[in-house]
């Protein structure tokens, strides 16, 4: 009968496969976690660009239907009229600083973020 002796150097090797493996999960899982917040930080900051694409829209679209209605521009000034529909919390304020001159802001609030603002200027001849 032969005895098997176990080396002390096949013992004090046993764990380092389980400890290499347990590191090799924390950084992937860090990885992982890391490509997560890249996600949603990226799906945020589509959703602002929208809305600074929409509330420029909006805007413009405001400024095309005073330029096709000169006679009647004095009828376009508002202030914060509710665009909620187009934009959460929207507002549309439409002002004439100098004869001529109209400043069309829009305004916006998501839920949890401060307030956004796009601001425009035509001068329009007319009425």
């Amino acid at each position: 009968m032969h005895k098997q002796i176990s080396s002390p150097l096949k013992s004090a090797q046993q764990g380092v496969v389980l400890v290499e493996a347990m590191i090799a999960i924390l950084i992937f899982s860090m990885g992982v976690l890391a490509v997560v917040g890249l996600q949603a930080a990226m799906i945020k900051n589509t959703a602002d660009s929208k809305y600074r694409a929409d509330a420029g829209y909006i805007a413009q679209q405001r400024i095309g239907t005073m330029w096709s209605d000169p006679g009647n521009l004095a009828s376009y000034l508002e202030a914060n009229t509710d665009i909620s529909t187009l934009l959460p919390s929207g507002t549309r304020t439409v002002t004439q600083p100098v004869a001529g001159q109209f400043v069309v802001t829009i305004t916006w609030q998501q839920p949890g973020e401060a307030q956004h603002n796009f601001t425009t200027t035509a001068t329009i001849a007319g009425g």
